[in-house]
């Protein structure tokens, strides 16, 4: 779990450009599926068929991109100025490491002006994005012939695992819980199935989710669970948070079936699967909200993973939590059979 978690986050592709980790993704689902395509957003959809005429659709989902960057211009000194993709704090990128693609790869920094240079209360202010600019050491010429006005710019702190099984890196937002499904398709390799599973690694959900809405029309699932992060208890807020450690978060309210929510925490009971309950009122700010609305409607379950220092490059969470995740929907799909229909009516 550890290795598949650190290869994924050290992957780089921003919202819109998947296309950069899409076929890696592909690669890793392909050892346990029966079937692996990339749909035309750049989803990754792979599908494990138990063999039965009409069978039920099952869709596991968890987005695969990025927050992160991209080049807004690069000025007569090759510096490169930047907009942001997603939801990025301005406060974590002075003195960040990052990686511009372009023709090729550039390492370079997001300077901050030091201490002794600023004026009067510059200090005490927010640096904004329109005011920074990436230094890879290369001259203006060297910039202009390897980036491109567009190119994508990602941030480039590495993972690493810390003590008490916790790991951090950029990414685990959603880089973790594909690795749960990865996970959950290779528990699920020898078993024999009732329905057909869908794995779905979504592309665009940090801007909307945009991938998560194509192929949940595409799949027309009968039922669907998503799986995502959320906020984990740190010295700053333990609001809305869970302690990292504490198992599976289980969402429920109206983004989420009721009978999803039930079977999901009966099974988590019947495995001995720690677990946490979240209580949202109305959109989860996951792909949940737009699966569930997907054609006639979609019963729809959402799984976290709670997560420390959401939208930075220092993302840490248990690696417990992870497999938590990953073994409550392999007992989940495993035990779904015939009477999916008559267990989900209200």
């Amino acid at each position: 779990m550890k290795e598949l978690i650190k290869l994924l986050s050290d992957m780089r592709g921003i919202s819109g450009f998947e296309y950069r980790i899409n076929e890696e993704i592909k690669k890793l689902f392909a050892s346990y599926a029966d079937d692996v395509t990339i749909d035309n957003l750049g989803s990754v959809i792979a599908v494990k068929r138990c063999g039965k005429k009409n069978a039920k659709k099952v869709m596991i989902e968890a987005h695969c991109d990025e927050i992160g960057l991209m080049v807004r211009d690069i000025d007569e000194r090759g510096f490169i100025t930047f907009v942001n993709v997603g939801g990025v704090d301005p406060r974590i990128l002075p003195s960040a490491e990052v990686t511009v693609h372009g023709k090729k790869n550039l390492k370079g920094v997001i300077g901050a002006k030091p201490p002794h240079l600023q004026t009067s209360g510059e200090g005490k202010k927010s640096s904004k994005i329109t005011d920074m600019a990436v230094d890879t050491g290369l001259s203006a010429k060297d910039v202009f012939e390897i980036v491109s006005i567009g190119d994508s710019i990602t941030l480039s702190q590495s993972s690493g695992e810390l003590l008490c099984g916790q790991f951090s890196g950029k990414s685990l937002d959603d880089r973790a819980s594909v690795a749960a499904l990865i996970t959950m398709l290779k528990n699920l390799q020898k078993v024999r199935l009732e329905v057909d599973l869908y794995a779905v690694a979504a592309v665009q959900e940090e801007l909307g989710g945009r991938g998560a809405v194509a192929a949940t029309y595409s799949i027309n699932p009968d039922a669907a669970v998503a799986v995502d992060v959320c906020h984990a208890i740190t010295p700053d807020n333990s609001y809305s948070a869970y302690q990292s450690g504490c198992g599976a978060v289980v969402t429920r309210g109206p983004n989420i079936h009721p009978k999803m929510y039930e079977r999901l925490m009966k099974t988590a009971m019947d495995y001995n699967i720690k677990t946490e309950i979240d209580v949202d009122g109305g959109d989860t700010g996951t792909d949940a909200w737009v699966m569930q609305v997907s054609r006639s409607g979609v019963p729809t379950g959402l799984l976290s993973i709670p997560l420390k220092y959401m939208h930075t490059s220092v993302e840490t969470l248990a690696l417990s939590d992870v497999k938590a995740v990953a073994d409550l929907l392999t007992f989940f799909v495993q035990n779904l059979g015939d009477d999916m229909e008559e267990w989900l009516c209200l």
